[in-house]
């Protein structure tokens, strides 16, 4: 068994994972959206809907973020969920190969910006399950440079997002 497994089943069996428990949105980029859709052979997995937590709506801490991933309603372009949790959550985890889902799930647990990634993981990894001689990436199995790769495309999406609002505008 992978070490990356080991640790998603520890995150798992200490309490809701970031897939569960209704507490966080999964937002996807048009890029996203086309993705799946070509995987999927339909679009019927996502909705406009606001953050299911008020306060995410005062995050001003990346205007690029703010500016493109909001509409002017305070809806947001989100997976639908199974009840509580993603759409796409399976008993063995997610049902999409990691190519194919939405960029802030690849990203996640690592927090970030339009300027790049930040020391400090997201809230709610648990990350005192990583071993000391060990990082997040390497018990994950995720390379740095895929992680920056994925963290430019997120941008770069949003940004073509942007662009593309202000021609139809």
């Amino acid at each position: 068994m992978s070490e990356g497994i080991v640790l998603c089943r520890l995150c798992a069996s200490a309490g809701p994972t970031c897939c569960q428990g209704g507490l966080r949105d999964i937002y996807i980029t048009k890029g996203d959206l086309e993705r799946i859709a070509a995987y999927q052979g339909r679009d019927d997995f996502y909705e406009f809907r606001p953050p299911a937590d008020p306060d995410y709506l005062d995050n001003s801490n990346d205007p690029v973020w703010q500016a493109v991933v909001f509409r002017v309603d305070g809806t947001r372009r989100v997976l639908k969920k199974n009840g509580a949790d993603c759409l796409f959550l399976k008993a063995d985890g997610c049902a999409l190969p990691m190519h194919i889902r939405p960029l802030v799930c690849r990203l996640y647990p690592y927090d970030y910006d339009a300027v790049g990634l930040h020391q400090a993981f997201a809230a709610g990894c648990p990350v005192h399950l990583v071993p000391p001689d060990r990082t997040l990436g390497q018990c994950l199995q995720i390379a740095t440079p895929d992680i920056l790769r994925w963290h430019q495309a997120l941008y770069e999406e949003l940004l073509i997002e942007q662009a593309d609002a202000a021609v139809t505008a």
